[in-house]
């Protein structure tokens, strides 16, 4: 069993929330949505395969106000014409952002998508971005887990064997 870094390195913690508070805010102040920011988050947890920021991001979407069935598409979405034009822009950004290198095809999405948000939303979207595939990382490394959930989201009795 791994540390929780979380826990092992706490002013690491700290810092790090620091930093995503930082980021939040200023993608707010930059005309980025907290959907949006949402969006992002989602998406790259999935492609990052972290379960436990995928589950608290996805409860968050909601919460935000993106419908049941854009997050239940969200692994297509770019098959669909459920995505506003905004939404694909920050999709394709947590994409570029999250498989890395940046080949020619991201490039193009990342272009386009700067010109979809402006300067200031592409940027604060970036961050979003770097910041979401810090935290997939530390959970994953850290194996936190996603404890189940009851229909309201509620969260089920803990069981005492887990850390």
């Amino acid at each position: 069993m791994r540390p929780f870094l979380d826990r092992a390195v706490p002013e690491a913690w700290e810092a790090a929330e620091a930093f995503s508070a930082a980021v939040r805010e200023s993608a707010l102040a930059r005309g980025l949505s907290a959907q949006e920011s949402e969006f992002i988050k989602v998406r790259a947890s999935q492609l990052n395969g972290c379960a436990f920021c995928l589950d608290l991001h996805s409860r968050e979407a909601r919460q935000s106000g993106i419908p049941q069935q854009k997050l239940d598409l969200l692994a297509a979405w770019r098959e669909t014409g459920a995505y506003g034009e905004r939404e694909a822009a920050v999709l394709a950004i947590a994409e570029a952002a999250t498989i890395l290198p940046l080949g020619e095809e991201a490039q193009a999405d990342l272009f386009a998508a700067r010109g979809v948000l402006g300067d200031d939303a592409f940027a604060a979207a970036e961050w979003v971005a770097v910041a979401i595939n810090a935290f997939n990382r530390v959970s994953i490394l850290s194996r936190h887990p996603v404890r189940p959930r009851d229909a309201e989201g509620r969260l089920a009795p803990k069981d005492p064997r887990s850390r």
